[in-house]
């Protein structure tokens, strides 16, 4: 498989300040051509950038550099290329002309600094920027420094994503096509909720190396884990129905796509509609319905319950069922779900009661205990108790989770 390495440059980086995202988008990019990074390094501004560049140069086959290209003193990632290949730089008329005409549209100076992105190495090829005013630059494998053995393909391209993806999407991509494997194999993520990662493993890893050669990681959050495996497309397909046998009830998808997605999906497909009413996890349900594009579609709406009178006064919960059972029950889960349901009309609902700590738990109901309510489109009721003993944020996650597995393990079974 062709070496490639992502190089990411920029002080902010190792500060904290900014979230490196490049690897991930390069990685997906470029694996679909046969092509995987083999190593990713992050180095401030500097000459730490040269000296970077060096070392990836004997090791891969395509190095990727990206930041550095701006008019500020710190971006020297052009003059440390052209000084390892031993060339000079001149400004590209071109390039002025555009910087030119993209200041003068917004209305402000171009100062010399501004200038400094239309420098280029004698024998870079220009990679244009649509969506800012440096360039990016490729340079094909050559000799440098007085080594004999080439450079790997060089490419250089802008730090701010807004900047990168179209110019990988435009310019990048259309030239690793000429290098990629014809070989390439296939990536395939599974996505397992409610399933620890050891488990997953236990059921899984042995028959798998039995079935077929493919390599298989697991990346493991929590509440969910995914399954990769990785290898030829007929190896990867015969690995499948035993993940899906194994995983029955928690496989949520195959191609990496998160709950709330398909959830969403599996709505749409049923022509249904859905709603929740949230106790402990406080919106955290609703929020991520909503994140998914499309999501009005099925959602109607949701309703944060977090106090008593509100579980009576908004969603009919008779106020002598909380007294008699507590707010976190069985009883009152079910009837938050059916109020909800009854008052936005919707064909099926969610509830969420539980502790979600530090303080409030008993040896009856210890912190971490949750009850999940779900109405069908029947109007039956069925309620799950479960125990999530864990920091709040991470018991609101699981929660939430559990709450959207429940509804489409209901959807898939009644297809």
């Amino acid at each position: 498989m062709i070496r490639a390495e992502l190089l990411t440059t920029g002080t902010e980086l190792l500060l904290g300040s900014v979230l490196n995202t490049h690897v991930r988008f390069i990685a997906e990019e470029i694996f679909p051509l046969g092509m995987r990074l083999s190593r990713q390094v992050t180095v401030p501004d500097g000459a730490a950038i040269g000296e970077a560049m060096r070392e990836s140069f004997s090791r891969c086959d395509i190095l990727f550099v990206t930041g550095g290209l701006g008019p500020t003193s710190d971006d020297i990632t052009r003059d440390l290329a052209a000084e390892l290949f031993g060339v000079t730089m001149r400004e590209d008329p071109a390039i002025i002309e555009s910087i030119t005409e993209r200041f003068a549209r917004r209305g402000f100076t171009m100062n010399a600094s501004i200038a400094r992105q239309a420098m280029v190495p004698e024998g870079a090829e220009i990679l244009p920027n649509n969506n800012g005013p440096a360039p990016g630059l490729y340079f094909p494998p050559r000799k440098w420094n007085g080594h004999d053995a080439k450079s790997p393909h060089l490419f250089l391209l802008p730090g701010p994503p807004r900047e990168l993806h179209p110019m990988f999407t435009s310019f990048v991509l259309p030239k690793l096509m000429d290098l990629q494997e014809k070989t390439a194999g296939v990536c395939r993520t599974f996505k397992i909720v409610g399933m620890g990662e050891s488990r997953v493993e236990a059921l899984l890893e042995a028959d798998l190396r039995c079935l077929a050669e493919v390599e298989i990681g697991y990346c493991a959050r929590p509440g969910e884990v995914d399954l990769r495996l990785i290898g030829a497309v007929e190896a990867v397909d015969c690995c499948t129905p035993l993940v899906r046998e194994r995983c029955a009830g928690a496989l949520v998808s195959e191609d990496g796509r998160e709950l709330a997605q398909v959830l969403i999906d599996q709505l749409v497909e049923s022509q249904a509609t859905f709603a929740v009413a949230e106790s402990c996890t406080g919106g955290g349900l609703a929020d991520a319905i909503t994140g998914v594009p499309g999501a009005s579609r099925v959602f109607l709406g949701g309703v944060v319950a977090y106090a008593n009178a509100v579980k009576s006064e908004i969603l009919g919960v008779p106020a002598q069922l909380i007294e008699a059972h507590g707010a976190v029950s069985a009883e009152v889960a079910a009837a938050m779900a059916s109020g909800v349901r009854e008052k936005l009309g919707a064909d099926f609902a969610l509830s969420t009661t539980g502790i979600a700590g530090p303080g409030g738990g008993c040896d009856e109901k210890p912190v971490g205990t949750v009850f999940i309510g779900c109405v069908s489109k029947s109007g039956g009721v069925g309620v799950e108790r479960f125990n999530f003993p864990s920091d709040r944020h991470t018991f609101k996650h699981l929660t939430t989770q559990t709450a959207m597995l429940r509804l489409l393990n209901l959807l898939r079974d009644a297809r």
